[in-house]
Parts: C-alpha cells; structure tokens; sequence
C-alpha cells in the first residue's frame, strides 16, 4: 500500500490546485534553498519543503531529522504558501506519488530542484527502464539554474520548468555552511534570520562563535 505524505506544517487551510514539492537534505536550510523556493512560489500557490525520512545515496550527518524539521517549521511559518512534510521514500517518484496518495487526483503537483538534481534524476539507475520518462509525465520538474542552466533532452523541453535565480547563489550551500562553522569562518549571511539560532545550535555552535576571530 502507497504511504501518503506526511504533513507536519500546512501554511494553508484549503487544497490548492497546484503544490511545488522540494525535497531536499536542508543541512542546513540556506538563503539560496529560500530564494528557490520562492522562485516556484509564483508558479504553484503552495511550496512544500519536503524531508525524506532516508536517503537514497547518504545518511542523515550532521543535524539529524528532529532537528532539521525544526528549522524547515520556523521557515515556513515566517514565510506565506510554506508547508513542511515527511516522505517515506528518499527518490523524487516515491515523494511524489505519496504527495498524490496525500492530496488526490484533483491537485497538480510539481518537483522542485536545482540544475545538478535535475541531472542526477534524469541519470539514476532506477533499476529498469522509462522510470524519469513517466515521473515528468505526471509531475514536472522546476529546476532552478544554479552555476548553469539545466539542459533537457528535447523531448523533455515541455514538462521542464526554468526558475529564474540570481547568480550571486551559485556560491551558497548547506556544505559551505557546515564548512565555515568547522572553521569558524563568518557563516550567518548564508542562512535564513529566523533560523540561525536552531542552525548554531544543531551544529553544536555557541551563538557568537563566528566572532571569535573577527578584528578588534
């Protein structure tokens, strides 16, 4: 039996007709995960920050689940049309067909990623044939242009969306995030306001650790 998507945060009271699904590790939630999810805001009414419960090519390192969907819940409620859910399975065609299971037939859903997802989904083994052919079928891919823009294969063009992104977030990700808190680097631009209390404290951070070696 198909799990249906598990809703832990739902930013709005009614159904709407059409939902953009982002999964992601978030470890952590950056401001370019933000500025993608706002980019696939003015395409679907409802953006639903989705987290696997397991990974189909990585573990959970660092924040673990608990600790993630708190951060995932305190952007969303600082943010209009954000919901955060749970899915069983780790590959895009799971997440989505338990969207379906979970919203019904009624709701257009979408899958939203950056440029080198877009290409690992279109490239994973799924261990038999037209798997990504019937997955953009039925859910189309937003995908974000991060450090180059994501070139489909003709006969994908249609069922591919481009979601514009400033180039100035080529340069921000959750492992510069974690690599500048090891080293004690200035890390704070890069993530969310709201979060960075439940960031510093997830990776064992005290709040003004980035200021040890700033200059007097």
């Amino acid at each position: 039996m198909l799990v249906a998507l598990e809703f832990h945060y739902r930013s709005v009271r009614f159904n709407p007709h059409r939902i953009a699904l982002f999964p992601g590790a978030f470890n952590p939630p950056t401001v370019a995960h933000v500025a993608i999810a706002l980019a696939a805001h003015t395409w679907a009414s409802e953006v639903v920050w989705t987290l696997p419960r397991a990974f189909p090519h990585k573990g959970y390192e660092g924040a673990d689940l608990h600790a993630r969907l708190e951060m995932l819940r305190r952007l969303a409620a600082d943010q209009p049309g954000f919901s955060v859910a749970v899915a069983s399975g780790g590959l895009y065609v799971e997440i989505a067909d338990e969207a379906r299971q979970s919203l019904g037939a009624g709701v257009e859903i979408g899958l939203v990623c950056g440029r080198d997802a877009a290409e690992r989904i279109a490239a994973w083994d799924y261990g038999r044939p037209g798997v990504f052919e019937s997955l953009i079928e039925r859910y189309p891919l937003l995908v974000a242009g991060r450090a180059g823009e994501y070139l489909p294969a003709p006969h994908h063009v249609e069922r591919i969306i481009p979601l514009a992104m400033d180039p100035a977030f080529n340069e921000v990700s959750s492992t510069e995030v974690r690599r500048r808190i090891a080293t004690g680097e200035p890390w704070r631009q890069l993530v969310p306001a709201a979060i960075a209390d439940l960031v510093a404290s997830a990776y064992n951070m005290r709040l003004h650790e980035e200021h040890r070696h700033a200059p007097d």
